[in-house]
């Protein structure tokens, strides 16, 4: 299925997720079907929708996929082929939404401390998405069990948190394969970047947390990590 459709569908679950969180009435040929039964003419119908009641629709835009930094994880990903998978600092979908689509039968659980943010994911989940839980959460409070997924994935998330090491602890205790990391390469003048994580410095934090197969790449501007925890 092309990327525009299926963003398309992300799109209308964010719309009727809007109507049932705010009562609205939405006509039942567009609220009672199962997303994937909306003919592209339906999915458009709720779009424009969506805009009336200024649902922020251009979330779902094209293009996010291209990011090399997506890109990167979505490989890295198909080859690996998790079942499930808890994105942390989910922000506004920038990998999430490509994964989403390119993983249609993957679990995935949202975790991000903004809750405006997570509101917005299970607006998503309720208008049809089931197969995504969206979370307001600090991983390190560790939001879901050991070793309950796949994979986590914490991209351009740990160069925020004051506390790296409690939250890269999280992340490997709940993982139960693998987890990815991408982070800034080199200063970018972000005031919100409070750590620069250096090949040497993501070493030493994930071999603390009993990570000893560390693979290390890298796409411009972006250092990228994938930690096996299989065999700690």
């Amino acid at each position: 299925m092309e990327y525009a459709e299926l963003y398309m569908r992300l799109a209308a679950a964010a719309v009727r997720g809007t109507a049932l969180r705010e009562g609205r009435a939405l006509p039942p040929e567009l609220a009672a079907p199962p997303l994937s039964a909306l003919s592209e003419r339906e999915l458009e119908r709720l779009a424009d929708i969506g805009r009336e009641w200024g649902v922020k629709l251009y979330r779902f835009k094209r293009g996010h996929e291209e990011l090399p930094r997506v890109r990167a994880a979505l490989g890295f990903l198909r080859g690996v082929m998790p079942e499930s998978l808890l994105d942390v600092g989910s922000g506004r979908g920038v990998f999430l939404f490509p994964f989403l689509n390119a993983f249609p039968e993957c679990s995935v659980t949202s975790v991000d401390i903004l809750e405006h943010r997570t509101a917005f994911l299970r607006d998503i989940s309720a208008g049809g998405v089931e197969r995504l839980t969206a979370l307001a959460a600090d991983i390190r409070a560790r939001p879901l069990p050991d070793r309950s997924v796949d994979a986590v994935t914490m991209l351009e998330v740990l160069e925020h948190i004051p506390d790296v090491e409690g939250a890269v602890r999280a992340a490997v205790r709940i993982a139960r394969r693998f987890v990815l990391v991408t982070v800034p390469s080199k200063p970018d003048g972000n005031p919100e970047h409070i750590h620069l994580l250096t090949r040497a410095r993501l070493t030493e934090l994930f071999t603390a947390a009993g990570c000893g197969n560390l693979h290390f790449g890298g796409v411009p501007g972006h250092l990228t990590l994938a930690a096996n925890v299989e065999n700690e």
